[in-house]
């Protein structure tokens, strides 16, 4: 081989390691990304858990309240219209 074809080669192998550490870096990387991703996904989905339980138990109780208000509206309505005959 000549020098030009040694020059090449070296100068190749120098790239080549420097882009497999750069690789091995952002695959490090990626991988503490994702561990974090899920540990947020983890939380996000015990905070919905805990928000619809309380949706549950609040729709649970208004539920009632919101029939007796119609109704005690609606008895009102029916009083008010014998009243004005």
């Amino acid at each position: 081989m000549n020098s030009a074809s040694e020059v090449l080669v070296i100068i190749l192998s120098v790239f080549l390691a420097l882009f497999l550490i750069l690789g091995i870096i952002l695959t490090i990387y990626l991988i503490k990304l994702t561990s974090q991703i899920r540990k947020v996904t983890k939380s996000a989905e015990r905070t919905v858990g805990s928000l619809e339980s309380v949706v549950s138990g609040f729709s649970k109780v208004m539920s009632p309240i919101f029939v007796a208000e119609m109704v005690s509206k609606f008895i009102k309505k029916v009083k008010k219209n014998k009243r004005e005959k």
